[in-house]
């Protein structure tokens, strides 16, 4: 076979794998956002408040940043194929369950159970992209997948919403947790994703070396550093995408119109950051600078916005620039994260690193939401930008403990064949 044809058979395989799992991560946070738009009818049905409703929803992710690791954990044992369709079936299976709920303590332990199901598809992705995609595509490889997962977000709403009004709330969650059984069985169907492919020449996975050698990895210096990247990246973002709009009602005096497009301009700018971000991060070896400049500079830009001094016009184009500028550091992220790998452990340490999500998304509500009880709006962006400096504090020091350029072997997810 020539070399032409030798790769574009790779760049098929590639494009493949990268697609797949882009659309399990869709698929994924399409699931996380199916409910939130029908809390108003969820309330009434079950004659609870909305803190009990958003109760159910911290007991989610408990359990998914809880049961993370683990999963890490067992996607370099058994292989992350297997596990991310676990996943994406109990993910499915919750949500067929809470269309068939009859109480509300009924609601809460479903949705343990799709924490469960939610907890594997950082770990399970990131091995699949890392063992099986060639590593000058990989900045593309984790753009796409960010993408993915804000496709995610934005599809859910106007799915529900739209079902639940044509034909009841039951029938718009049993839809989903349906849709997303016929997308498990699609994706299993897939041959790329098989963990029994390996590189020539490669072993199909690394020694083990035992539980002490695996939690010397998780804390070591640089895979902490990314741990608290993470989780200062999350009480910042979490925190814009959740009190934004407050905020600025209460600072600014905009109305709620102008408000809620300033927010979807935030979103909108953060998917062509991450657009950005890929390209960035596939012509860079500075990933951290990368990272570090895209934050820095969305820092800067939220500490605008805290002046309060902005003029009414300007909130629409301030927000999607922060977006633009704090979700293109993503992929940069991600890449350093395999950096700061040990060979055999990128499903473990991408489970770790990524429960820092969690626990940013668990703390960053509860001290926002106390400044806005307290009036203090401007410290509600006050507090996002200090979380963003902070998150440029951990990224700009981290130095790969290996080539990035280099390909792992992760007992997880054995590499590709070349042809």
């Amino acid at each position: 076979m020539s070399a032409s044809s030798t790769a574009t058979t790779e760049l098929k395989h590639d494009a493949e794998v990268i697609g797949l799992v882009g659309f399990a991560h869709l698929f994924s946070h399409f699931l996380q956002l199916i409910l939130a738009p029908l809390f108003p009818l969820l309330k009434d049905e079950f004659g609870v408040g909305y803190a009990a409703l958003g109760l159910m929803v911290s007991a989610m992710y408990t359990v998914s940043g809880i049961a993370q690791t683990m999963a890490g954990f067992i996607v370099d044992r058994y292989g992350a194929r297997r596990v991310l369709l676990f996943g994406m079936a109990t993910f499915s299976l919750a949500l067929l369950l809470t269309g068939l709920a009859t109480s509300y303590w009924m609601l809460v332990a479903v949705g343990m159970l799709a924490g469960l199901g939610n907890s594997v598809f950082h770990p399970a992705d990131f091995a699949i992209l890392n063992a099986k995609v060639d590593p000058k595509r990989l900045g593309y490889a984790f753009s796409t997948h960010g993408i993915g997962g804000n496709f995610g977000w934005l599809a859910a709403p106007a799915f529900s919403i739209g079902l639940s009004t044509a034909f009841g709330w039951r029938v718009a969650v049993i839809s989903a947790g349906a849709l997303g059984l016929l997308i498990t069985a699609i994706i299993a169907s897939r041959p790329v994703l098989a963990d029994a492919v390996t590189r020539r020449g490669q072993s199909r996975g690394v020694p083990r070396l035992g539980v002490k050698h695996d939690v010397r990895a998780l804390l070591s210096v640089p895979v902490v550093k990314c741990f608290a990247f993470f989780t200062f990246h999350a009480m910042a973002l979490i925190g814009l995408q959740t009190f934004s709009v407050a905020v600025t009602t209460a600072l600014y005096g905009a109305p709620l119109v102008s408000a809620s497009a300033a927010l979807t301009g935030f979103l909108f700018g953060g998917i062509v950051g991450i657009v950005a971000g890929g390209f960035a991060a596939a012509h860079s070896s500075r990933h951290n600078l990368v990272a570090a400049s895209g934050m820095l500079t969305a820092a800067a830009l939220t500490l605008l916005l805290a002046s309060g001094a902005l003029p009414l016009w300007s909130l629409i184009g301030v927000m999607s620039l922060i977006g633009f500028f704090a979700f293109s550091t993503q992929p940069s992220r991600d890449i350093l994260v395999r950096g700061a790998t040990p060979p055999g452990a990128t499903g473990k340490v991408y489970g770790f690193v990524y429960s820092g999500l969690d626990l940013g998304g668990c703390l960053s509500p509860l001290l926002f939401g106390w400044m806005l009880d307290q009036h203090l709006p401007q410290w509600v962006f006050g507090a996002a930008a200090s979380f963003m400096l902070l998150a440029v504090g951990t990224v700009i020091t981290l130095r790969p403990r290996r080539p990035v350029a280099s390909v792992p072997g992760p007992g997880a997810v054995p590499q590709k064949a070349p042809s």
